[in-house]
């Protein structure tokens, strides 16, 4: 399948206009199908450097904002309006494992948070699942990275100490862990605790960083360690967020992420827009670089992913609304992605690009946004008809386009 687009962003260095690209696929009825899109641009799909897929409610929990750290808001959201909504759905009863009763539920709205949004993988923030739990995404959930919730609380939620999960990486995969996420005296000792236990290391991937000094984020530079940054949810619960900007002066590898709707916005389109408003002076290819190639290089992902090639299998064609690739990115959001595609699979878009493909059509669903007829694979609303059924009332989430 070929498509004639606009502009073919291939990476962030790599802009070509006017150009044919191939999407490859099993699945192709006719290898040979091409379309003339010179309205829309090709870009890789997505990467979202953090969110944790079973905290996808709705609205934002945060009453008492701000708050000096999240450590305490983790305490005040239990007690919130939208996390005892969340309970009577899904309770968490210390196992934490997502297999297993109505965790599917929320997960499923995480993904599809991200599908709608561009994205064909994820790194979803928690304790390490079984491998069945990885596998039944239609996207890629990241399997493959050790972690620790954070300094202060440690793996309250499952795992080994801070130490022993960076020991098992073994250099081979990210350990991924909160930091600084606040602006009081333990979010800003929270990293010193963390060179002390000798885990700034390249493979390392801070989330947040509220906290960090421009000595400390020079120090994250030298390492190579990454920091994830999450402009919404940080603003929303801290009322600060990372020095972004000195990040970049130093050369720190900053990807980014939404975190989960309880503290962050609706997806990863929102993410780009907070980004570009509080430093408006980041060049727009350079937050581009944090959901692509730099994601792909701070979560160890194959090459394939953050870039694309002129025949590739993982391809996002979205609308052209500016005359910059990068710019374009401020004004799209769900109504324009016109085809979403994972592994040769497609994943979301237009009907008339779904006609293409070879699938069982009951393992989609079919809906309109606007007048434009739109597919997506799995049944989200089966998930929200199960969810509304266990409430006794219909949830809307906004980050969802029906």
């Amino acid at each position: 399948m070929k498509f004639k687009v606009n502009s073919c962003i291939f990476n962030s260095d790599k802009v070509i206009s006017g150009i044919e690209i191939e999407l490859k696929s099993k699945l192709l009825k006719k290898e040979d199908a091409f379309f003339d899109c010179s309205d829309k641009f090709s870009y890789p799909p997505f990467i979202n450097g953090h969110d944790h897929l079973i905290g996808n409610w709705y609205p934002r929990s945060g009453d008492n904002r701000p708050y000096p750290n999240s450590d305490v808001w983790v305490e005040d959201m239990k007690n919130s309006k939208s996390y005892l909504e969340r309970n009577k759905v899904w309770i968490n009863d210390g196992k934490f494992d997502l297999t297993k009763g109505t965790a599917n539920l929320l997960t499923s709205l995480g993904i599809y948070k991200n599908i709608f949004s561009g994205c064909h993988a994820v790194q979803d923030h928690g304790p390490n699942q079984i491998d069945e739990y990885y596998e039944q995404f239609p996207i890629n959930v990241i399997r493959e990275y050790r972690q620790c919730h954070s300094i202060e609380l440690g793996n309250w939620w499952g795992g080994k100490s801070a130490k022993e999960e960076w020991e098992d990486t073994k250099g081979q995969m990210p350990f991924i862990i909160h930091l600084a996420e606040g602006s009081d005296k333990k979010a800003k000792t929270s990293f010193s605790k963390l060179v002390d236990l000798g885990l700034l290391q390249s493979n390392t991937l801070i989330i947040h960083g509220i906290a960090l000094t421009k000595k400390e984020i020079k120090k994250c530079a030298e390492t190579g360690t990454s920091i994830c940054w999450c402009p919404n949810s940080n603003l929303f619960l801290i009322g600060k967020t990372l020095e972004a900007r000195t990040c970049l002066d130093f050369g720190v590898n900053l990807i980014l992420g939404t975190d989960s709707t309880m503290s962050g916005n609706l997806n990863l389109f929102s993410e780009i827009r907070k980004a570009h408003k509080i430093y408006p002076e980041i060049p727009l290819k350079e937050i581009f670089k944090m959901i692509t190639t730099n994601a792909q290089k701070a979560l160890y992902l194959p090459t394939s992913y953050g870039k694309l090639e002129e025949c590739s299998t993982n391809l996002l064609l979205m609308n052209k609304k500016k005359e910059d690739p990068f710019e374009n990115l401020l004004h799209v959001d769900t109504s324009d992605i016109a085809l979403l595609v994972h592994e040769g699979v497609p994943i979301f878009g237009d009907i008339e690009y779904f006609e293409d493909f070879t699938v069982d059509t009951s393992s989609y669903y079919f809906f309109k946004i606007g007048h434009s007829g739109k597919f997506v694979i799995g049944h989200p609303e089966a998930v929200t008809k199960k969810i509304d059924s266990i409430l006794g009332y219909h949830k809307r989430f906004p980050y969802l386009p029906f």
